[in-house]
């Protein structure tokens, strides 16, 4: 039984971040499609972070880098909630809450504390739509997927709920 619950925490940790990548990637190839944007240009703009605008003349190589950095940060939050709720179990008894505060805490350290000191190109004010876009799918689409995959595949989610 040990090297089951041992096996649970990488597989939480995997699945929450790899739901939550992918959802927080069709998401806005969805979102700014319907704008006219090229799905390429969502994982381009990605790495930019780290390219800056020269992102956008690299091809394939900066939709690959911009994937990956997506799936590398997905991890990051996963790993950090599922440790986290290792320490507080009421995360996991509450999955549902405790997924939508954390996306809204993702959403508030990521685009007020790191997107600021990338070379993300372009910089500029969100509209109002991209604004409630963005808010949304990092509550629904990263924070509460993550939470969840914690609940179902980590050794705590075998404790009851009530």
């Amino acid at each position: 039984m040990p090297n089951d619950l041992s096996r649970s925490v990488p597989k939480a940790i995997l699945i929450g971040a790899m739901v939550a990548a992918l959802l927080d990637m069709v998401d806005p190839i969805i979102f700014y499609g319907l704008r006219g944007i090229p799905p390429r240009q969502i994982p381009q703009a990605i790495a930019s972070g780290i390219l800056g605008r020269a992102s956008y003349s690299d091809g394939i190589p900066s939709v690959l880098l911009g994937l990956a950095a997506h799936l590398f940060i997905a991890l990051v939050w996963a790993t950090l909630f599922v440790l986290v709720a290792r320490v507080l179990p009421f995360l996991t008894r509450h999955a549902i809450l405790a997924g939508l505060h954390y996306g809204a805490f993702i959403y508030g350290v990521m685009y007020y504390l790191v997107l600021p000191h990338t070379n993300l190109y372009p910089k500029n004010e969100p509209t109002l739509a991209v604004l409630i876009n963005s808010i949304g799918a990092m509550v629904l689409l990263v924070g509460l997927p993550i939470s969840l995959a914690n609940q179902r595949f980590a050794p705590s989610s075998r404790v009851s709920s009530n």
